[in-house]
């Protein structure tokens, strides 16, 4: 079996040897990197499964980092940080990270979070079932005023233009159309759509919610789909 391939990008080489070690240890081949513009050419280059990635580097910061990395490729990318300011973690999430480790963090953890993200995304992905093979299926599509959601296929398109999302991204707007009508607080969106891999708090819901709308509400009064019910959730709006 091909082992998952790690890059960890952190300056503190103790951290970085330890979460390599405990890594090595459960199956995963890693790089370890220090420099962060050396650690974005790596990322853009060479083909990992995940990435840990710090947010205060030398050489360019991991935000950046994360932001080069997110314009090609949508694997899975943790990021972690001795910053505990709650911006820092909503910036980290609003760029795409799929998860915010804050330190000190015990490296087991660092570990089950690993895992749960990589098994994510082969699940959406289809990876776990062997890339490359080929089926005849139906397309199952939704579509709603101009907005088309191809599940299977994930993509997304706004009057034929398609829009890039992230993985989570495109979870929470495909579970959102799919129960239209219907009010969802934050906490059960938190559960609806990141279940058992829910790391995180309400906070990642309105970061992602806010990207998506970015995304398919440029212009408000003609698409408005996701809709803000005062102190109690959001509605998808058919």
């Amino acid at each position: 079996m091909t082992k998952r391939k790690v890059l960890i990008v952190e300056d503190d080489q103790a951290i970085a040897e330890l979460e390599r070690d405990y890594l090595e240890v459960h199956g995963y081949e890693v790089t370890l990197r220090a420099d962060g513009r050396q650690a974005m050419e790596e990322a853009l280059e060479q083909a990992y499964d995940l990435i840990i990635l710090d947010v205060m580097l030398p050489g360019m910061d991991g935000f950046d980092i994360l932001r080069r990395i997110r314009e090609t490729k949508f694997i899975p990318v943790l990021m972690v940080s001795a910053r505990k300011e709650d911006i820092d973690k909503i910036r980290g999430l609003g760029l795409g990270a799929d998860d915010y480790v804050t330190k000190p963090f015990s490296p087991s953890e660092l570990v089950a979070r690993v895992k749960a993200h990589l098994e994510r995304y082969d699940r959406l992905t289809g990876a776990a079932a062997g890339a490359g093979t080929l089926s005849v299926r139906k397309i199952r599509e939704l579509n709603i005023r101009g907005l088309a959601i191809q599940v299977d296929a994930r993509r997304v398109t706004l009057n034929g233009q398609e829009i890039t999302m992230t993985a989570k991204e495109f979870d929470l707007l495909l579970f959102l159309a799919e129960n239209p009508d219907r009010v969802y607080s934050k906490e059960e969106l938190l559960d609806k759509v990141w279940g058992i891999d829910n790391f995180g708090d309400s906070a990642t819901v309105t970061v992602h919610v806010g990207k998506i709308r970015d995304k398919i509400q440029k212009d408000p009064a003609k698409h408005q789909f996701i809709e803000t019910v005062w102190g109690a959730g959001y509605r998808f709006k058919v």
